[in-house]
């Protein structure tokens, strides 16, 4: 399996941490040298461990803002 390279371009907060000292961030991240995405996935503490996580385009980003701008949290079960 070919390394994945990847660079944090700039640490834009953390959403939430979890009981193992991992944190669930939203980073904007150069992959295998490519053009930054946001991305949004757990890390420990040093960024050198990652667990699954979600990329998403500028275009992706802009839906997933006005879908999340739609919702009434006050009516969400969770």
């Amino acid at each position: 399996m070919a390394e994945i390279k990847f660079e944090i371009i700039e640490n834009l907060g953390i959403l939430g941490e979890g009981s193992k000292g991992w944190s669930k961030e939203l980073n904007l991240i150069s992959w295998n040298s490519r053009k930054p995405k946001l991305d949004i996935r757990d890390w420990d503490e040093d960024h050198e461990k990652m667990g699954k996580g979600i990329t998403l385009s500028k275009e992706e980003v802009k839906n997933l803002k006005e879908l999340l701008n739609s919702i009434d949290l006050d009516k969400l079960d969770m």
